[in-house]
């Protein structure tokens, strides 16, 4: 085939769902060729269904088939991840809660970026993106230091940005503990609804107001029953780790003349 064979290509859906991925998609072919002129039709975040006509892309048949597989790869995983955070999105609506939907640093390696913009796209929060933004207080971290109060007393005083910080409390024994200090949120790590539920009460009954963010074995089919139980945040890793790719196909055919 010769280089310089002028060629147009249609990217398509086959799919339904959630459109993210244009400035990598683009990325991609600026890199192996910034003379491939590239026309999105539809926008970020919007729906997608079967065979629609998502972008044209003009120029060399070469650089069209170098850059193909790599743009289409990002762009059908980063669209799987909008999509499945969509869908998150909206089964905490509907049981008419207020929580913010937050992601985890469970990413790809080398993808976290992208990933972290797909869950924006489709709707939800990033939670931090890595251990510089965040004081992140894990049961590790209160294993090392000799438990939650010592944790919290050290990042006090070795917090000199005063970056946000949350501890994450594996019973009620240690919620009590951790609501005698001011962190900015408390994560109820593998709590069950009942004692979720317990954990708001004595929030309340102790006169705090510490968001609290839920965390572990959350999914499609009880993400909404622990959303209306009150809380502010519920994390889930799964948007990132277990998104199913979208399904896009990118056809090329010669302009007529």
């Amino acid at each position: 085939m010769p280089r310089d064979q002028l060629s147009v290509a249609e990217v398509l859906s086959r799919d339904n769902g959630v459109l993210a991925g244009e400035p990598f998609f683009r990325e991609v072919f600026r890199q192996v060729d910034p003379g491939v002129e590239i026309q999105f039709l539809k926008d970020e975040g919007e729906l997608l269904f079967p065979d629609d006509l998502v972008a044209y892309l003009q120029g060399p048949a070469q650089s069209i088939l170098s850059g193909e597989r790599t743009a289409l790869n990002l762009l059908c995983h980063i669209s799987g991840v909008a999509t499945l955070t969509a869908k998150f999105v909206e089964a905490i609506k509907g049981v008419g809660s207020s929580a913010r939907l937050l992601d985890t640093r469970k990413t790809t390696p080398l993808w976290r970026k992208a990933e972290k913009y797909a869950v924006s796209v489709g709707g939800g929060e990033n939670h931090r993106y890595g251990l510089y933004d965040m004081f992140l207080i894990k049961e590790n971290h209160l294993a090392s230091c000799g438990g939650i109060k010592s944790a919290l007393e050290k990042v006090e005083k070795q917090n000199p940005l005063h970056l946000p910080v949350e501890i994450e409390v594996k019973n009620l024994q240690e919620l009590e503990v951790a609501l005698d200090y001011r962190p900015d949120r408390i994560m109820l790590d593998n709590f069950n609804l009942p004692a979720i539920k317990e954990a708001l009460k004595i929030r309340e009954k102790r006169g705090k107001d510490i968001p609290f963010e839920v965390s572990g074995g959350i999914g499609l089919d009880n993400i909404g029953d622990y959303a209306r139980t009150g809380v502010e945040f519920v994390s889930v890793g799964r948007l990132t780790h277990s998104a199913r790719a979208f399904d896009f196909s990118l056809l090329i055919y010669q302009p007529e003349g």
